[in-house]
């Protein structure tokens, strides 16, 4: 009995230590597992972070919105004249990149065009580019920039035409400002975007004014008003007088129904042309020129008017535009000068499509050439048709088909063109805003 019990003993000794050993192995491999399970979390946690990250990177920016041909907002909305603009007059906001207040954006066209009816018809390749940065300093004040391709002299195009044996484009600093905003008031300085309200027989849309610009908006009620000066300078010169502009507008927009709204819009723009110096025979070109300065004054009268219908559809909306300028300080006959658009659609969102018709006629000193349009070969002193589509295909693309069908308004001032013959121009652009 003694001996059975002194085995038992024995054998309990000998299986305490194996238990013990075989515990704090289990507690070992316990605290590995729990240390790789915290790991996991970890990464698990790090992986959806960067999944997140990177779905923010990738998300696309929203599509470029079109203001509708009624002006009612108090920055100048654009219609067109000697032909029916269809591209977006609001590019896309840009990134950040890391610095707050400052949006970056810009754009790139490129056009093929075919031309006839002149002595050889022609076909020609141009691209445009543009980048433009605005930074917020604070709540009120901003500054601006705006680059672009095309040559430097030219106020009204930005476009390069493809040759020169690949020769390198020319790239300038088309836009310099300072802006200040409070409330319904802003005010620029510098070399700034166009604040008028406008059509392309009297402002090219690349053109930007130098000098001080101010406009300030306002509701009335249903309605909205809208008061826009400028002091523009032209020309400074040294010995005679400076050229200079300056103009007034006032617009006032209000909806006439649920669907169907108004707008009307009288300026004045006074040149005062004391210097020609800085002139060269792009800023000369459709008006009449005697011993080397224009022979007319002009001081400009304009009248827009706008009405737009929606009630077709929201993708559908219905526009009519029509625009008389009277220059009253024309030495000759043909002073005056007028354009009417009809147009349907929108581009806006993928998927939409603009179709435009307009009829112009531009007497010889009825605009100053130095700031109207270059869509055609002639400045002023035209008879124009214009038929355009415009189409979105994705967000930030959009595809222009313009065709131009005209002659010079005046055989006597018709210069190398021929006086009476029709003038065909066809225009494919593709472009991309970001």
């Amino acid at each position: 009995m003694k001996i059975r019990a002194l085995l038992l003993a024995a054998t309990a000794l000998s299986i305490a230590p194996a238990a013990q050993a075989q515990e704090d192995r289990l507690g070992a491999l316990e605290r590995k597992l729990a240390e790789q399970q915290q790991r996991i979390e970890q990464l698990e946690s790090l992986v959806a972070r960067q999944s997140q990250m990177l779905e923010q990177v990738g998300t696309p920016a929203p599509a470029p919105q079109v203001a509708p041909p009624v002006a009612a907002a108090p920055v100048a909305a654009s219609t067109p004249a000697a032909a029916p603009q269809l591209a977006s007059a609001a590019p896309a906001p840009g990134g950040e990149f890391g610095i707050a207040g400052l949006d970056v954006s810009g754009d790139m066209r490129v056009r093929q065009e075919w031309n006839y009816g002149t002595a050889r018809d022609r076909s020609r390749s141009a691209v445009r580019a543009r980048l433009r940065a605005t930074y917020k300093i604070d709540d009120h004040f901003a500054v601006g920039t705006q680059i672009a391709t095309g040559d430097p002299d030219d106020p009204n195009s930005t476009d390069v035409t493809l040759g020169n044996f690949v020769d390198d484009f020319a790239v300038s600093l088309d836009q310099a400002w300072v802006r200040y905003t409070n409330g319904g008031l802003t005010a620029y300085a510098g070399k700034f975007p166009q604040i008028f309200q406008r059509t392309d027989m009297l402002w090219d849309g690349d053109v930007s004014p130098q000098g001080v610009g101010v406009s300030y908006g306002a509701r009335l009620g249903g309605a909205r008003v809208d008061a826009r000066g400028i002091w523009f300078v032209i020309d400074e010169a040294a010995v005679a007088r400076d050229s200079d502009m300056l103009g007034g507008q006032l617009a006032l927009s209000a909806p006439l129904g649920a669907t169907l709204k108004a707008g009307l819009t009288g300026s004045y723009y006074h040149y005062r042309l004391g210097s020609v110096a800085g002139a060269d025979a792009g800023d000369f070109r459709g008006n009449l020129i005697s011993g080397g300065r224009y022979l007319s004054d002009f001081h400009l009268i304009e009248g827009i008017g706008t009405l737009g219908w929606s009630g077709l559809s929201e993708r559908w909306p219905l526009a009519f535009t029509a625009d008389y300028v009277k220059n009253l300080g024309a030495a000759v006959a043909g002073d005056t000068a007028f354009n009417l658009e009809l147009a349907a659609g929108r581009t806006a969102k993928p998927g939409d499509w603009r179709i435009a018709y307009n009829y112009s006629e531009v007497q010889v000193d009825s605009v100053l050439a130095a700031f109207s349009h270059d869509n055609i070969d002639l400045s002023t002193n035209y008879k124009l048709h214009g038929v355009g589509i415009g189409y979105v295909p994705a967000p930030h693309l959009q595809l222009d088909l313009l065709w131009y069908h005209y002659r010079p308004l005046d055989p006597a001032y018709a210069g190398a063109l021929p006086p009476r013959e029709w003038l065909d121009r066809i225009r494919l652009a593709f472009m991309v805003s970001f």
